[in-house]
């Protein structure tokens, strides 16, 4: 039998360094807050090759998927500055999370999303100029791999458990 707790989940996004260069951070962020999603951990980074090879093959199988070249394409396109690393709390908030965000290629991202309003390169064209995809965000694709990532960029002791508003309506 389920229970509350089964439907509380906590998500990583990360705002790539395009995100951060455009100084759409806090739009970003917005958009995550106004549906009722928590903030529960927050910090810059300038995480290194080794951190991107555990968080995009070690967990999210990227070689494997796409590619050796997609992969070194992706890492550069990461290595180019800081990111912001967020983990979000919420009801079913790895799929809430993905909604918002849209799909991976902003080409096909539906307005409305993170990707559609705010990117809109294509893979192939991404492919041509020998670049990484510039879409802004990265958001755990799944509850298995959004537990993974949120323990490969957070320490215990940079998440917090607390309650907001939202909480008086939902429990």
């Amino acid at each position: 039998m389920e229970n509350e707790k089964d439907f509380i989940q906590r998500t990583l996004v990360v705002c790539k360094p395009d995100a951060v260069q455009r100084g759409i951070v806090g739009e970003i962020l917005q958009r995550f807050e106004r549906v009722g999603l928590k903030i529960v951990g927050m910090k810059m980074v300038m995480p290194d090759e080794k951190l991107y090879e555990k968080h995009y093959e070690e967990i999210g199988k990227m070689i494997t998927r796409r590619g050796e070249q997609t992969f070194r394409y992706n890492l550069e396109y990461m290595m180019k500055g800081p990111v912001i690393a967020v983990c979000l709390e919420g009801v079913e908030a790895v799929a809430l999370v993905r909604k918002i965000v849209g799909p991976t290629e902003p080409s096909k991202a539906e307005m409305g999303t993170i990707r559609g309003d705010y990117s809109h390169m294509s893979f192939g064209y991404s492919h041509v100029k020998g670049i990484g995809v510039p879409n802004l965000v990265h958001a755990s694709g799944s509850v298995g791999e959004a537990k993974k990532e949120v323990e490969l960029w957070f320490g215990e002791e940079e998440l917090y458990d607390y309650s907001d508003l939202s909480e008086v309506f939902t429990r």
